[in-house]
């Protein structure tokens, strides 16, 4: 039984999906635990950063027909999923901030990680074609 669905939009992009949804926790869950004092910095670092990584998903999607065009928007994808690890451990880190919830966004955006890098070899494979 072939469980692949068509992918007819950016939202059928599982990693689209999962990096939308953790964006949201971001948003709603980890962002207002953050003292006052990180609102111009680690807040406003992170809130762009989990926002990213589901929009380059969506404009890369748009360029999918270019060579060169959809693999840029997630290698910089990939890039802003880094930042934001780093950004969710000095949560944890310097503040103590919900470790559980720190280390369930760390795996959670590792794993994106690495959904985008294997859509990138899938992509340079099948592009080469």
């Amino acid at each position: 039984m072939d469980t692949k669905k068509t992918i007819k939009s950016f939202r059928d992009l599982r990693v689209y999906q999962e990096s939308y949804g953790l964006a949201l926790i971001v948003a709603r869950e980890l962002l207002p635990k953050l003292p006052r004092k990180e609102r111009f910095d680690l807040v406003d670092q992170l809130s762009r950063s989990t926002k990213a990584i589901p929009r380059l998903i969506a404009e890369g999607y748009a360029k999918k027909h270019q060579r060169s065009g959809f693999q840029k928007y997630l290698d910089d994808a990939m890039a802003e999923g880094n930042e934001t690890v780093v950004g969710v451990e000095m949560c944890k880190d310097l503040y103590g901030i919900d470790i559980g919830l720190c280390q369930k966004l760390v795996d959670g955006y590792d794993k994106i990680g690495r959904q985008l890098y294997k859509l990138a070899q899938a992509w340079r494979s099948f592009k080469s074609r």
